[in-house]
């Protein structure tokens, strides 16, 4: 079930951050959180498997598209096919607008599909590292 982000969650946020990016920097994850809480075009959702919170996605919301800037998967769901089940039910409630990723989201998709090949265009800026 993919759940809007609320302040108490934050550490588990910062958390599934931290698997995405190439180190890890502690400032720029604190600043990324802070972006999603203050930004209201970036809106962070977690995905929560009962009580377990198990992955996270980030995105910009933009009028016809919105990007998907952030995407992270719990290292122990990732062979559970979670990954596929969040951009479901994240292209379900974006409804019509297209979708592009990130490098960081697209990369970090590829390794969860264990695959090089993405077959959504992706966005030229970075969203972390």
């Amino acid at each position: 079930m993919l759940c809007k982000y609320k302040k108490s969650y934050q550490k588990v946020a910062m958390g599934l951050l931290s698997l995405m990016s190439k180190g890890f920097n502690f400032k720029k994850l604190q600043e990324t959180i802070q972006e999603y809480e203050q930004n209201p075009n970036w809106q962070l959702f977690l995905w929560k498997e009962g009580d377990n919170v198990t992955g996270l996605v980030g995105i910009e919301l933009h009028e016809n598209h919105f990007i998907l800037l952030h995407f992270s998967v719990n290292p122990s769901y990732q062979g559970e096919e979670t990954a596929q089940r969040m951009l479901e039910v994240l292209r379900n409630q974006m409804q019509e607008k297209e979708m592009y990723l990130s490098k960081e989201a697209a990369r970090f998709l590829a390794k969860v599909r264990g695959t090089s090949d993405v077959p959504i265009p992706y966005y030229k800026e970075q969203a972390i590292s």
